[in-house]
C-alpha cells in the first residue's frame, strides 16, 4: 500500500511539473509574441491598417487576435478608429493589447450630443483590393462558360461598343438584375492539370434593356475597356469586404502555392495580388495569413551531373480577401525577398502555431 501511494504521489508530482512547464512555455510564448521594440502606446492615425499597427506591436502581424483583449464597455470593441490608443497590458500575467477611446463629443444641450462620424480603420489597404476586385473575378470549374449569356453584336454596324451603348446578347436575363460583362482570362489548373477555376476580367457593367424573340438589348452603363462581340454576361459578385474581419492562420493545415500574379508580373513583392490554388474547401477563408516559401533553386549536382533543387526558404506572407471554391485572392503583406510564380504557400510553422495554443 505504501509503495502504491509513492508511486501515485510521484506520478501526481510529474504531472504537476508537466502542466508548470507547459504553462511557463505558453506565458514564454505569449511574451515572444511582442516585439521587444513595442511602444507602450500607440495613437491610430487615418490611413493606418490592422496589419501596420498589429507589426508595431507584435512580431507576426497575424497574431492579434490572440493578444487582443476585448474592451466589452466600447461599442463595436472589434473596431479601431483614428485617435484611438493601443496600450501593453497585463491581463492576468501575460502580455495583451487593449485600447483606450476617448469620448470624443461635443455637447449641444443637456439633452443631446454629436458623435462626430468616423471610419474603422481596415485590416489591409482596403483601395488596392477594391480596385482589384472590380476588375477580376474567378468562375470555379462547376460553372459552364459555354451556357452563360453573351453578346452577339454591337448593333449599328459598330465594331466596338462602350458606356452608352446598346448591345444585342443570347441567353436569359432577368430585368431587375445588374450584369458584368466579362472576357475569359487564364485558366487555373492543378498539378495534375485538373481545372481549379478560370479568371474573368471585368470589362463593364450594364442591365436588360428590351427583348426581341431570341436576342436581348443589354445597355451597357460603364466600361473600362470596349466591349467586344462574345464577350460574357454574368450577375455581378458582391463585393463587400468586410472591415471587422481580423487576420489569422486558417484552422487547419493548408498547402498549395502562388498561380499567378493577375496583370502579367513575373517578380512579387509587398502589396501585390497573387491567385492561389487554395480555397473555401480548403478552410481558406478573407482573414486567412499563408506563408510563402520561396522555391529552391534548381542546381546540377558536380558528382552525379543531376539536377536538384535546394530547400525552400520562408519567403513572406499573403493574407487572403477573396476566396473561392478551389482558388483564393490574396495580397502580399511582408516579403523578405522576391516571390515567384510557384513558391509554396502553407499554414505558419508550428513553432509559430503554439504561441496560439
Amino acid at each position: 500500500m505504501t509503495r502504491r501511494w509513492e508511486r501515485a504521489r510521484r506520478c501526481g508530482g510529474a504531472a504537476l511539473l508537466i502542466v508548470g512547464l507547459l504553462a511557463a512555455g505558453m506565458a514564454h510564448a505569449q511574451q515572444q509574441m511582442l516585439r521587444d521594440d513595442a511602444p507602450k502606446r500607440y495613437t491610430v492615425v487615418r490611413g493606418d491598417t490592422l496589419w501596420d499597427i498589429s507589426g508595431r506591436f507584435l512580431n507576426h502581424p497575424w497574431q492579434w487576435p490572440q493578444v487582443w483583449q476585448i474592451n466589452p464597455q466600447i461599442d463595436n470593441p472589434h473596431l479601431i478608429y483614428p485617435g484611438d490608443v493601443v496600450v501593453i497590458r497585463d491581463c492576468n500575467g501575460k502580455p495583451c493589447l487593449g485600447i483606450e477611446r476617448g469620448q470624443n463629443v461635443v455637447k449641444l444641450s443637456p439633452e443631446m450630443r454629436r458623435i462626430p462620424r468616423r471610419q474603422a480603420i481596415a485590416p489591409l489597404p482596403l483601395d488596392v483590393v477594391e480596385h482589384f476586385l472590380t476588375r477580376h473575378r474567378i468562375a470555379d470549374a462547376s460553372i459552364n462558360l459555354s451556357e452563360q449569356p453573351y453578346v452577339v453584336a454591337s448593333g449599328d454596324k459598330r465594331l466596338i461598343s462602350g458606356a452608352g451603348d446598346d448591345v444585342y446578347v443570347r441567353g436569359d436575363l432577368t430585368g431587375d438584375i445588374r450584369y458584368g460583362i466579362y472576357r475569359p482570362g487564364e485558366v487555373y489548373r492543378d498539378a495534375q492539370g485538373a481545372i481549379l477555376g478560370r479568371e474573368l476580367i471585368s470589362i463593364g457593367e450594364g442591365r436588360l434593356a428590351g427583348g426581341d424573340g431570341d436576342l436581348n438589348r443589354f445597355a451597357v452603363t460603364a466600361s473600362r475597356q470596349e466591349v467586344r462581340d462574345g464577350d460574357l454576361l454574368m450577375p455581378l459578385e458582391r463585393l463587400e469586404l468586410v472591415g471587422e474581419f481580423q487576420p489569422r492562420p486558417p484552422e487547419h493545415a493548408v498547402e498549395g502555392r502562388i498561380l499567378s500574379v493577375p496583370g502579367g508580373v513575373r517578380f512579387i513583392g509587398r502589396l501585390h495580388v497573387v491567385a492561389m490554388d487554395v480555397g473555401t474547401r480548403d478552410g481558406v477563408a478573407p482573414g486567412s495569413v499563408l506563408a510563402v516559401e520561396q522555391q529552391g533553386e534548381l542546381v546540377s549536382d558536380p558528382r552525379t551531373e543531376e539536377m536538384a533543387r535546394l530547400p525552400g526558404v520562408e519567403a513572406g506572407q499573403v493574407m487572403v480577401f477573396r476566396s473561392y471554391d478551389r482558388v483564393s485572392y490574396g495580397l502580399v503583406m511582408r516579403a523578405t525577398q522576391t516571390l515567384e510564380i510557384g513558391d509554396r504557400v502553407h499554414t505558419p510553422d508550428a513553432m509559430d502555431l503554439y504561441s496560439l495554443r
